[in-house]
């Protein structure tokens, strides 16, 4: 199926103003440079947010001694039991995104699920290499874990999520979580468009990795600001795909609901984890979004398709957490 025609306007004029010198792909500019550009093209593709009952902006401590910024929304502040959660990561390449680059689409989950949802800002490279995304995203779980019932939450009640890397993320304390009986165990994974496999060279990367958003040569500078050497790519928490799945951490994985946009280039490594889980019998259900490309979800303002997800999203954090919307 063809790119959808909102979203396809938009690429062209992304080109156009690369055309005209006014517009630099991402992978020629500084990760600083990067960053200010991703911020300013989130508030262009989702402009609002949904109101939720209650905003709270926390700290989390890493175990360096590093401090994360962290964004609590709660739908009904005022609910008579702990609330259960959605730990959220959010996409970027590890390079660039934030806190407010995913606002939106933290808030829509949380209204339209009645789940709350913690957003974390895990440190970004060049600066912090890996595995340090990794090692703070586990932080966050841990911390969850021990503190979640002060804040309100119910730690038993856990899915762990995000979009592109923060997917990626998510995948990957996941298979360590299962392995380690001290961390929260998720009910769910909700992983959005995620990176499974930073070494592939796919179908879905060779069709849609130019002029469909997120392009080849930006996953690779990505990658290059991340990894210390080559051989990190293929470490499992990088590259979720490529790690073991013993059984006995199979038989504790939480079921995965993949969403997919059909134009991305990540889009058959995300086929892949599901395929992989399912082999391990991991309830899996994978959903291919046809004519999205990478970030549909945060394109509000362009595509009913980015809610159509949210809606998805939403549907299953309550049959698994036992949420109201």
């Amino acid at each position: 199926m063809p790119v959808n025609p909102d979203i396809a306007a938009f690429l062209a004029l992304a080109a156009g103003g690369r055309e005209g010198g006014r517009v630099k792909p991402m992978h020629a500019l500084s990760p600083a440079e990067a960053r200010l550009a991703f911020e300013r093209t989130s508030r262009m593709m989702d402009p609002g947010g949904d109101p939720v009952g209650r905003v709270e902006d926390l700290s989390i401590p890493a175990r360096d001694g590093a401090v994360l910024p962290a964004r609590l929304y709660a739908a009904d502040p005022a609910a008579a039991v702990p609330a259960p959660v959605l730990l959220f990561f959010h996409g970027g390449g590890y390079v660039v995104g934030s806190l407010e680059s995913h606002d939106g689409l933290c808030r829509a989950i949380a209204s339209k699920s009645g789940v709350a949802v913690l957003s974390v800002g895990y440190r970004l490279a060049p600066e912090h290499r890996f595995p340090t995304a990794f090692d703070d995203a586990l932080d966050a779980l841990d911390w969850l874990g021990r503190t979640g019932a002060g804040l309100g939450l119910d730690s038993g009640r856990l899915a762990v999520g995000g979009d592109s890397v923060g997917g990626s993320l998510a995948a990957a304390i996941s298979l360590w979580a299962a392995a380690e009986p001290g961390l929260p165990r998720p009910r769910l994974q909700v992983l959005i468009y995620p990176v499974t496999d930073a070494t592939a060279d796919t179908a879905s990367l060779q069709r849609y990795g130019e002029g469909h958003l997120l392009e080849r040569a930006t996953l690779d500078w990505f990658y290059r600001q991340y990894s210390r050497e080559e051989a990190d790519r293929r470490d499992g928490r990088f590259s979720p795909l490529l790690a073991e799945i013993p059984p006995g951490v199979a038989s504790s994985l939480a079921p995965a609901l993949l969403v997919l946009a059909e134009c991305d280039p990540l889009a058959d490594e995300g086929i892949a984890y599901g395929r992989k889980l399912a082999a391990a019998g991991v309830a899996v259900d994978v959903q291919v979004h046809a004519g999205m490309t990478h970030d549909f979800l945060r394109m509000g303002a362009l595509v009913d398709e980015a809610e159509e997800a949210q809606d998805l999203i939403a549907d299953a954090l309550v049959r698994y957490l036992g949420a109201s919307g």
